[in-house]
């Protein structure tokens, strides 16, 4: 949405609009068919919504209306019927409003969301709940003609989740499960939007200038631009905060800025998500039992390559076992440095030391060689070394804000393959981190079209400043990566059934795709193509590139006891087969004590801040990470085996993996490309720590 949204989207003008005016109501009439941003006002949503509602009610009607007996393509797939003027305008409007709810959001959007959320969570339940439509599904999951394995696999899907949205509960159990998921919907609504509030909430102001030491130019610079002219502010945004505690060497600041970071959602005040939290976890531990399961985590692993918890305890255990050891010798070198009690909000800060004096590196060195318009070159170039696709900026796509670039793909032989938009740096109705998302899935419709698809990626890089352009840091460069694995994999997208296209897969398969990118961050030949100095044009030193590779693995071991305390947190919620009444930040500290080294403090909270497994999709999942990085490094293995720009392992790796999405188990799709099943040893091996002291992820699984 464009910038005078807020300004030309009052309700009061919403009676005086004529149905034509609102562009969710007709065809974009756009290149692509791209959202027409600059004609979308707040009031066009609210009216699509409810007229997307009404043809699906009216859809529902006719499906099961229908006199004739129930077959694949009167019941399955009905509803892609592409008869003209027809298309799925609650989808279409969601996808715009969902995704910019996260990526340009403001006051009135968020009270609309609030709105129309329990609206929609009834209607779809409305959907899921509806007896005669499931009975003529279950018809044909009983009785179906032969079905191609993508069809199989879109019926199996299709009636899989009608059970796990209580089709098979009586009239009691329909309501309660009403009740129950019309509430988590708002509360994980009201979770995002408290966080939001509380981290554009904080700002550290400073007048003196002394208060500036350590810090790099590039980060005083923007805390000017942050200011105004008045001074210089810092923020909980990740390009302002990370240098601030990696470099500055005012102890009592950076222990502002990490309680402030660290404590979001638990002050006492509007945003306090403590009780938000625990009602989440009740209500999907009440979800799940509802549906027959003991646990939350039960429920969602059975639609996960892991299967069980067992699986997913296993992995993390051996991970403990094999990391810890190495970790715990990391921090004792940090304690040695500190000489004096090493308190969380130092650890950046003797980290960056110990990295320079051992390989002499930090990010302030790489970062004039990272200026982001030469990393854009260096990431297209990638994707055009392995798969022959191209990238041409395309002004004329309408944007949401004038920050976002839209780019045409196009594949090797010049045919249309997507349009790809990439959204940089944040702003204040964006929320921190960063994700890849879609405004319009790849399928094939009924007249044999392959529409392709329309993917974005939303992140929070460091902001240029006004002279100086914007310089990244290498692990901005490999959240880029990271995103752009994503944006592959949905771009690339070659299936018939939008429901099963681009990350359409098991969430625990999702992240290989995105994690193999961000491999080639520290490859000296993908370096040697966009790495150059952004004044003098020289290229990045092999001195330098020498040392970014040899410090690879620098904390990597503490890095991956980061990741596995999630993931045990995450269970420890999950696998609740009482009501939660706990008080949270107990709870997490002792979740995650396996996981952990040292003395935890007692005052600072992660679960009311963690979106993912509150508001974000991976509840129950969080182990997700892990277990595609064993598959990205065994897979990556691959390709340095015949080479990291080998076209012909990179389009096996396209045709197996990425143009596949969810057709096919992914550990099929898996063993096609690589030949066999994925063993740790790969990950070990990149990570410096002793092969052969973890099973291969076969027996994990079991």
């Amino acid at each position: 949405m464009n910038e005078t949204t807020e300004q030309n989207g009052s309700a009061q003008h919403a009676a005086t609009i004529a149905p034509t005016d609102n562009p969710f109501l007709q065809p974009y009439g756009t290149l692509h068919d791209t959202v027409p941003f600059d004609r979308i006002r707040l009031e066009h949503f609210e009216e699509a919504f409810m007229e997307g509602i009404r043809r699906d009610e009216e859809y529902l009607e006719k499906t099961i209306s229908n006199p004739d007996k129930p077959t694949f393509d009167n019941t399955i797939i009905n509803k892609d019927d592409d008869t003209e003027g027809y298309y799925d305008l609650l989808e279409r409007v969601s996808t715009v409003f969902f995704n910019l709810l996260s990526a340009e959001t403001n006051d009135a959007m968020d009270a609309l969301a609030q709105k129309m959320s329990p609206i929609l969570t009834k209607h779809a339940n409305d959907m899921r709940l509806n007896e005669r439509l499931f009975e003529r599904v279950r018809q044909v999951h009983l009785h179906h003609r032969r079905l191609t394995p993508e069809e199989k696999r879109l019926l199996d899907d299709c009636y899989e989740g009608f059970v796990r949205s209580g089709a098979l509960l009586d009239e009691a159990g329909k309501e309660r499960l009403r009740q129950l998921t019309e509430e988590a919907s708002l509360l994980g609504l009201q979770f995002s939007q408290n966080l939001l509030k509380e981290n554009k909430a904080y700002k550290l102001h400073i007048t003196d200038k002394a208060q500036l030491d350590g810090l790099p130019q590039t980060a005083i610079d923007a805390a000017a631009e942050e200011a105004g002219g008045d001074g210089w502010t810092f923020t909980l945004d990740a390009p302002s905060y990370s240098p601030f505690m990696t470099y500055s060497t005012q102890r009592e600041l950076r222990q502002q800025m990490y309680m402030a970071y660290n404590t979001k959602g638990i002050h006492d005040n509007e945003c306090n998500n403590l009780e938000v939290c625990k009602r989440l976890v009740n209500l999907r531990r009440e979800i799940a039992q509802l549906l027959g399961y003991k646990t939350y985590a039960d429920y969602v692993l059975k639609r996960r390559m892991a299967r069980n918890t067992r699986s997913v305890y296993r992995l993390l255990g051996d991970l403990i076992d094999a990391y810890k050891p190495t970790a715990e010798k990391e921090m004792e070198q940090l304690k040695a440095m500190a000489h004096d009690e090493l308190q969380p909000w130092d650890v950046g800060y003797y980290s960056h030391k110990l990295k320079l004096r051992r390989y002499n590196i930090d990010a302030e060195m790489l970062r004039p060689y990272f200026e982001l318009s030469k990393v854009i070159d260096g990431v297209f170039g990638l994707a055009n070394r392995l798969y022959g696709i191209t990238f041409k900026e395309n002004k004329d796509i309408p944007v949401y804000h004038h920050d976002v670039r839209a780019y045409e793909v196009f594949d090797r032989d010049g045919s249309y393959l997507a349009v790809f938009y990439a959204d940089f740096h944040p702003r204040k109705g964006k929320q921190g981190g960063a994700w890849m998302t879609e405004y319009q899935g790849q399928c094939i419709d009924r007249k044999g079209v392959n529409v392709r698809p329309h993917v974005s990626v939303v992140m929070n890089l460091t902001k240029p400043t006004a002279d100086k352009p914007s310089l990244l840091t290498l692990g901005e460069v490999e959240t880029f990566l990271h995103e752009f694995g994503h944006a592959l994999h949905g771009m690339f997208a070659n299936t018939r059934f939008e429901s099963l296209s681009g990350t359409n897969v098991l969430w625990d398969f999702v992240e290989l795709p995105s994690q193999f990118m961000e491999n080639y961050a520290v490859e000296k030949d993908f370096l040697r193509t966009f790495a150059f100095h952004h004044e003098t044009g020289e290229p990045l030193p092999d001195e330098l590139i020498r040392r970014i590779v040899k410090s690879r693995n620098f904390m990597c071991a503490t890095a991956c006891l980061r990741q596995v305390s999630f993931g045990l947190l995450d269970m420890a919620y999950y696998t609740k087969r009482d009501a939660f009444d706990e008080d949270i930040i107990a709870f997490e500290k002792k979740a995650w004590q396996k996981a952990i080294i040292g003395k935890q403090r007692t005052d600072t909270c992660m679960t009311t801040q963690f979106s993912h497994i509150m508001a974000g999709g991976y509840a129950a999942g969080y182990y997700s990470y892990k277990w595609a990085e064993v598959l990205d490094a065994d897979a990556f293995a691959v390709f340095k085996r015949h080479g990291i720009f080998d076209r012909k392992t990179a389009q096996r790796f396209r045709d197996e993996v990425l143009s596949r999405g969810g057709t096919e188990d992914p550990m099929a799709l898996y063993k096609r490309f690589r030949g066999g099943e994925p063993t740790i040893d790969a990950l070990l091996r990149r990570n410096g720590i002793k092969v052969g002291s973890i099973s291969n992820l076969r027996k994990t699984r079991e």
